[in-house]
């Protein structure tokens, strides 16, 4: 659990998907990377990549999934920050739907991504440092009613 003597995992500004009309660009998370380390990671499993769908408004995520002997895993990669989750069907946006990461989730974190667990993902906002986030980051987080960093962070604000 993340407490605020060891503030853990921390919301960048614009982690979220919104941006000011003044501020710079959101990073973006490279595509490339996070195919290529989606191919290996279903190698990794011994399965394959199935359908991959890149992140369109309002969704703030790619979605893809890895067909392994064991059935069909959904990868979300964050569009604008390097985040890695897993959960058990494709979704526009997700609250508390994620599962555990697999055992072959180690081939994103060898490419440079940050994979996030259950716990992780389901925590309550006022576990984790969102002391970066803006006003109207937060506007718009209330008014959706999201309470978990999974719900902030792999959304589909409309």
């Amino acid at each position: 659990m993340i407490d605020d003597k060891d503030p853990g995992f921390g919301l960048p500004r614009g982690a979220t998907g919104f941006r000011r009309p003044k501020d710079d660009s959101l990073p973006e998370t490279d595509l490339r990377a996070f195919r290529g380390a989606l191919y290996a990671a279903a190698r990794a499993a011994g399965g394959k990549v199935g359908k991959v769908e890149e992140q369109a408004y309002p969704r703030t995520f790619h979605t893809a999934s890895a067909v392994e002997d064991t059935g069909r895993r959904i990868i979300l990669c964050h569009a604008h920050q390097p985040w890695i989750a897993f959960a058990q069907m494709r979704r526009d946006w997700y609250s508390e739907e994620f599962v555990a990461p697999p055992p072959w989730a180690g081939t994103f974190m060898h490419a440079g991504f940050l994979v996030l667990d259950r716990e992780q993902l389901t925590a309550p906002l006022a576990d984790v440092n969102t002391s970066d986030l803006s006003q109207g980051e937060w506007r718009e987080i209330r008014s959706y009613g999201i309470t978990t960093l999974g719900g902030v962070i792999f959304n589909a604000w409309d």
